[in-house]
């Protein structure tokens, strides 16, 4: 069987690293985030700057580890090997039925929403269409892991191009840059404005969401000692600047009250500064931005099942490299299947895209894995040390328990979202079972 090639350089994985987190994510939530504080534009602003850090420090720790052990599966390794294989596996069975496909299946339903802008289509030619497009993308990513790089690319140097000239347009030509003085400050405070804040990060973090997918790749990136280090820490800042630029961009456009007002708040801005006919560029901007985050997804969520196919904890068949593509084949139609019956599934789809914070669970915990396997390898060379070791990963981690606990707080006082957590607590009481059933196929015959 042949092994994966490493064909990623740091041109790719910094590219990758952009495009996995750029989906519809700052086209459409900036104006409930202004919702969720009031509307006011300070701590708005601060929570972006606030999530960007996060991403930052977490890029940071996983760099490190990607660095040192740079092998397919990225932060499902992590996690075994610093914790043991059970919280590994459950990571890699959240991510298979809900993490990356639930994002596949709802970045494929955004995609057709925003074509519905342009072209009309029924639901049932939605839904055609949503399958369709991951049909493509599955396709393009067993032909070739340097094909689906070349796709993954083009499309995130084109979305990220227009993003920038609209936020050039809007900051120009909108005429509201001196209403955010006022708008600073915030008539919340005490558990009110904390409580506040924390579900706007939520959001906020659902925006910075797949920055760490680009470790799912370590096995295939040349030279990952110092494509890791670059590429994550350059494209954490660059990320951060575009989202807080295009922010910025959207309240000059609208002033503070029209940008809270705002569900669909790029669309918006647009049509007020330009004119309504030029929304469409907006609606092509998130076609090429969702198809782009999708294609990141199962260009590196394959790779985990890969790995933990390799570890006999899952389908055997899913560890296979195609002898002529030499790609693993088998897991990434496997997750392109699952992710168009999830797009299909309407309602529950909606809820499986309601528990996919679980997966802040295992990015806490893979961060948290720095701490045993630094130990485990004192005496060893490690190509790249994150800075400001011990306090970088566990900042990290910690914000990582709040994030999630801050959800488990909401679900608890809020019924709808009770359902998230029921649902999240049955994924891991499922997967329990499924580890021991593997564990056993995979013990030797006496």
């Amino acid at each position: 069987m042949p092994p994966l090639l490493r064909t990623l350089r740091l041109r790719d994985l910094f590219l990758l690293f952009i495009g996995s987190v750029i989906g519809s994510g700052i086209f459409l939530t900036p104006g409930l985030i202004l919702r969720q504080l009031n509307g006011s534009v300070g701590f708005s602003l601060l929570v972006w700057i606030v999530g960007g850090t996060l991403s930052l420090l977490g890029a940071l720790t996983y760099a490190e580890l990607a660095a040192t052990n740079p092998e397919a599966g990225g932060l499902y390794c992590f996690i075994r090997d610093g914790f043991g294989r059970i919280p590994a596996f459950l990571y890699g069975w959240c991510l298979f039925l809900v993490i990356a496909s639930g994002s596949v299946a709802a970045l494929a339903r955004a995609f057709t929403e925003h074509l519905a802008e342009i072209i009309p289509l029924s639901a049932v030619g939605k839904t055609v269409l949503s399958v369709a497009m991951i049909a493509v993308v599955t396709a393009v990513n067993v032909w070739g892991t340097r094909k689906s790089s070349n796709l993954q690319n083009w499309t995130t140097l084109v979305k990220v191009g227009i993003i920038v000239v609209l936020s050039a347009i809007l900051l120009s030509l909108g005429r509201h840059a001196g209403d955010l003085p006022a708008a600073l400050g915030t008539t919340q405070h005490g558990v009110g404005l904390l409580s506040s804040f924390g579900l706007a990060m939520i959001s906020v973090l659902w925006a910075y969401e797949g920055w760490q997918f680009g470790t799912y790749s370590a096995g295939e990136v040349v030279n990952p000692q110092r494509a890791f280090p670059r590429a994550f820490l350059l494209g954490s800042i660059v990320l951060a600047g575009l989202y807080l630029v295009a922010v910025v961009a959207y309240l000059v456009a609208l002033g503070p009250a029209g940008a809270t007002a705002s569900n669909t708040i790029a669309s918006t801005s647009v049509g007020v500064v330009i004119g309504r006919r030029a929304e469409i560029i907006v609606a092509l901007t998130i076609l090429i931005s969702t198809f782009s985050a999708a294609n990141s997804v199962i260009l590196t969520a394959p790779r985990v099942f890969y790995a933990m196919a390799n570890d006999n904890l899952f389908f055997k068949k899913l560890a296979e490299v195609h002898p002529r593509f030499q790609t693993p084949a088998a897991a990434i139609v496997a997750l392109g299947v699952w992710s168009a019956v999830l797009a299909c599934a309407g309602k529950f789809a909606e809820l499986i895209g309601g528990v996919i914070f679980i997966g802040w669970i295992f990015y806490g915990l893979g961060a948290a894995a720095i701490f045993p396997l630094r130990r485990a390898g004192q005496g060893l060379p490690i190509p790249y040390r994150v800075p400001g070791y011990p306090w970088t990963p566990l900042l990290f981690v910690l914000a990582a328990a709040a994030i999630v606990g801050n959800a488990i707080v909401v679900a608890l006082l809020d019924p709808k979202q009770f359902v998230n957590l029921a649902i999240a607590i049955a994924l891991f009481v499922l997967g329990v079972p499924a580890y021991f059933f593997w564990r056993k196929r995979a013990a030797p015959a006496p």
